[in-house]
């Protein structure tokens, strides 16, 4: 057994002492190259920690390169090539910084801070296999028919109670349609509207909502959106019947719509009979201040067009999101069936059976628990590596965070480097209707489909592929 010894007194996680004692051992040669690291179980019972502790260990020293998985075997050592063994009388005062690992380790396990990205690792198998096998069940009778193609009733009925509570979103069942994604929603908007007036989109914002739109034959007119703001004051030169705006949290910058300028949108489309697309695509995560409203929830013309989705709760896998219409177009689309196509029977009746019993309410404060800690540690992360160098905004909610990189190097320079040493983080220079505005390269880093330990390896090696942009 390993000579290993941590401590709670210390200011590192035990995770951390974990993983730094053996990747020395890995590099100076008390832990031979290719021998076997004991099992998970042994080096519990050894130190007497957690699992999740010598997970987290473990997964960092195979990221990092100093460590090999072989399926039926367990893990092994792996001394990067280069770095001879050292004695015990090597200088005590050498860099405890380790150098790069080699480049095909670092291409093999990559770090990627998609945006778009969730939690892998929480979804509730085993509970949502039982739905699936409790809906096959109860609902056998009904498989040799098509289902409502507005959504099954009983989904779209507890989904109103859980928008009331959690969101504000005051609905019937009857105005709530079950989509197979925000592409679905957009299209049928599209036909809905009997006129071609333009639509205003965030700029930048979601380009496949832009591109929905001008496939289906709209204008789309640019709302200048971001630090400084919605341009709301120009809505009214633009002619638009609608606007499709994420003001819980605007993708991509982060910011938070305040409450008057929400109050102002929303009296824009009263006075000129428009709609606004409120996407409400991760408004159930917010980490400062209170949260807000939904914008449907101030709502008293029915002039909101709430959509939301179950891809960032739960998984984009299902494909399954949701859309809220005011009482007249959601009449409207009574009379026309035709653009309805609800996805799985089997998948809704579990959904319905998941939420119902309490487990989707249980599976959101899991998962807020698990993207507080992750934000927390990415946003400490990159203020103790550039204090001053990088600016963080709209961090306040949501799944990714907005960085502005104070250096003269473009953001394809940066991403380049960054990819070099095996992580990966966006410009989403496809989010901007114009040409992006001048000044330092903004990026853009998600957290949600990375654990904590990955997030620190990131960023370790973002100071590693960056630390040329300032000497």
């Amino acid at each position: 057994m390993f000579d290993l010894s941590l401590t709670n007194q210390e200011e590192l996680p035990l995770y951390r002492q974990l993983y730094e004692q053996l990747r020395e051992g890995i590099r100076d040669g008390r832990i031979a190259d290719g021998s076997r690291l004991p099992s998970l179980r042994s080096l519990r019972a050894q130190l007497n920690i957690s699992k999740v502790t010598v997970e987290t260990a473990y997964g960092m020293l195979v990221a990092e390169g100093y460590a090999v998985s072989r399926p039926r075997s367990g893990l092994y050592a792996v001394r990067p090539k280069g770095i001879p063994p050292r004695s015990s009388a090597a200088d005590p005062a050498a860099p405890a910084v380790a150098p790069a690992p080699p480049a095909a380790a670092l291409q093999e396990h990559r770090i990627d801070f998609r945006p778009s990205a969730v939690d892998p690792h929480s979804f509730p198998l085993r509970i949502w296999r039982r739905m699936l096998h409790q809906a096959s069940e109860t609902a056998a009778g009904q498989l040799g028919r098509y289902g409502d193609p507005q959504g099954e009733e009983g989904l779209r009925r507890v989904l109103a109670d859980y928008l009331r509570t959690s969101r504000g979103v005051v609905c019937l069942p009857e105005q709530i349609v079950i989509g197979s994604g925000i592409g679905y929603s957009m299209g049928i908007l599209a036909r809905l509207f009997t006129a071609k007036s333009p639509i205003a989109v965030e700029a930048p914002g979601y380009a496949p909502v832009r591109e929905q739109w001008r496939h289906c034959g709209y204008e789309v007119i640019p709302l200048p959106a971001g630090r400084q703001g919605w341009a709301l004051d120009e809505l009214g030169n633009t002619g638009a019947q609608a606007a499709y705006l994420t003001p819980s949290h605007h993708f991509p910058t982060g910011m938070v719509m305040p409450y008057a300028a929400r109050e102002q949108l929303l009296s824009w489309a009263h006075s000129r009979d428009a709609y606004i697309i409120e996407d409400d695509y991760d408004g159930e995560f917010r980490y400062e201040g209170r949260p807000l409203p939904s914008l449907q929830s101030l709502d008293r013309d029915g002039r909101v067009i709430y959509i939301g989705t179950f891809s960032k709760v739960f998984s984009p896998a299902l494909r399954m999101n949701y859309m809220v219409l005011p009482i007249r177009l959601a009449s409207l689309l009574r009379s026309r069936p035709d653009l309805l196509h609800a996805p799985s029977r089997m998948e809704q009746w579990a959904m319905h059976a998941f939420i119902a019993e309490g487990h989707w309410y249980r599976h959101i404060r899991r998962m807020r628990r698990a993207y507080r800690r992750k934000h927390e540690t990415l946003v400490r992360g990159i203020r103790s590596r550039w204090d001053g160098r990088i600016e963080i905004t709209g961090h306040s909610a949501g799944l990714h965070l907005e960085i502005t990189v104070h250096t003269p190097h473009p953001a394809g320079r940066l991403t380049a480097l960054a990819a070099e040493q095996g992580a990966d983080v966006y410009d989403l220079r496809e989010s901007w209707l114009e040409p992006a505005p001048d000044g330092p390269p903004r990026l853009y880093l998600g957290f949600g489909g990375l654990t904590e330990a990955e997030i620190d390896q990131g960023l370790t090696r973002l100071e590693r592929a960056w630390k040329s942009l300032w000497a």
